[in-house]
Order: C-alpha cells, then sequence, then structure tokens
C-alpha cells in the first residue's frame, strides 16, 4: 500500500478506537502513555509566556541578536517556572508553556507570571540596553493563566512523538497571551483569580495586584490584567 492508503487505515483507527483513560497525580512523560487512544486526565493550571512581536524582531535585527533576545527570554521564564513548582511542556520559538498541579496551583502561576515581568523590566531590557547601548529595541511580553481539567494523550509517530495538552486552560492561555496592553503584560481567567492566595492578590501597601476587565471574543468573559511585578526569590 502506499502512503495515502497507510493514513487512511490509521485514521480510521484513531477515529474507531475506544480511550483508555486514567485519572492523573503528576505530570505525565511521553513514555507514560501509549501512541494509541490512551489518556491522563489532571487538573491542571497552564501558563503561557510569549514574546511581543517577534516577527519584527526577525525581519529587522540580525539573527544572533534575535537568537539572544530570545535565548534570554526564555531562560529567564524557565528558571522561574521551575522555581515556582511549574512543569515546562512545550517551547515553540519565543513561547514557553508550563503546567502547574496541586493545591497552591494557581497562586504559583500567578506569582510566577508577575516574576516574569520583573525579570523583563529589571534584568533583561538592563543588560541588553548595557551590551547594546545604540539599539532602539525594546523586548515586551505577555504572560496568561487559566486552569481547567486537562485530557493528555501522545501524539506522533514512533520515534518522534510528544503530548498534546487538551482543555480550555491549554487554549486559553494560549489566546490570552495576545491580548497585550502597555504596561499591563501579565493575564489571568476568574477561574484563576478566585482560586488566588490573598499575597497573590493584594499588595503589601494594601492595593490590589489585579484588575477586573472583560474578554469581549469569548461572549464577554471576567478576566484580570496586571502590571504589578513580583522579584524573583
Amino acid at each position: 500500500m502506499g502512503l495515502a492508503e497507510d493514513l487512511t487505515t490509521e485514521v480510521a483507527t484513531i477515529f474507531r478506537a475506544p480511550w483508555s483513560v486514567r485519572d492523573g497525580t503528576v505530570i505525565p512523560a511521553p513514555a507514560d502513555l501509549r501512541l494509541g487512544n490512551n489518556a491522563v486526565k489532571l487538573a491542571g493550571t497552564v501558563l503561557n509566556a510569549d514574546m511581543a512581536d517577534s516577527t519584527g524582531l526577525v525581519d529587522t535585527y540580525q539573527a544572533a541578536f534575535a537568537a539572544e533576545v530570545y535565548k534570554a527570554f526564555l531562560t529567564c521564564c524557565a528558571r522561574i517556572i521551575k522555581a515556582r513548582g511549574g512543569a515546562i511542556t512545550a517551547y515553540d520559538g519565543d513561547r514557553v508553556m508550563a503546567v502547574f498541579i496541586g493545591s497552591m496551583k494557581n497562586t504559583k502561576a500567578a506569582k510566577c507570571a508577575l516574576q516574569i515581568n520583573y525579570a523583563m523590566n529589571e534584568i533583561i531590557r538592563p543588560k541588553l540596553k548595557a551590551q547594546y547601548p545604540n539599539t532602539t529595541y525594546v523586548p515586551a511580553h505577555s504572560v496568561s493563566v487559566d486552569t481547567s481539567e486537562l485530557f493528555i494523550a501522545r501524539i506522533g509517530v514512533r520515534n518522534d512523538n510528544d503530548l498534546v495538552w487538551v482543555g480550555r486552560a491549554a487554549n486559553y492561555a494560549a489566546k490570552l497571551c495576545t491580548l497585550r496592553d502597555g504596561a499591563y503584560t501579565s493575564w489571568i481567567t476568574a477561574a484563576v483569580y478566585g482560586a488566588l492566595e490573598n499575597d497573590a492578590k493584594v499588595g503589601a501597601n494594601g492595593q490590589p495586584m489585579w484588575e477586573a476587565r472583560t474578554w469581549t471574543a469569548r461572549n464577554n468573559m471576567s478576566i484580570y490584567r496586571s502590571s504589578w511585578q513580583w522579584k524573583p526569590y
């Protein structure tokens, strides 16, 4: 048989085969799941961190400069995510996705977003300007967070596969990253905000860290944004 016939058989099997699904308590690795219709369900909070206008960066500047900006941003994101107990599930160009689980998953992810904002403002931009004093480029970013039940399956082919994360949180966290608005770089859904510990809602001076907004593109869904920053520790 040719490739088209093989694909026809494989797709028919995917749609026909029953699913074997188990509840999970830890973030799975690809090896924990079979390539067939096998999945893990767990409650998770998804964080997406994304650079702004990376297309303009690669169109305007030399590749090595763009790569340094990517590396600086993603290194800070990854170190902060892991320090806050998150698991990195994907890198995609200038973006990183992470999942947090457990009773404090929403607070950890929200603090992570504010700490990434600190890293951008107080570390990445100053160090870039010190190294390249004549550049006019100013990196910007967005971090977004949502929480829901996640359905995790293994996709791809033998020796070349990964996990797919299916659920509202995975989708909405990615979409929220497009809602950039000046200094407001951190975005969370109402579900995340409602589960936050108080120290992730209100600053030491008693001021609220988050401002309620309406996501008109998602049927006027309630969301929150923040311009606050939090020094990583």
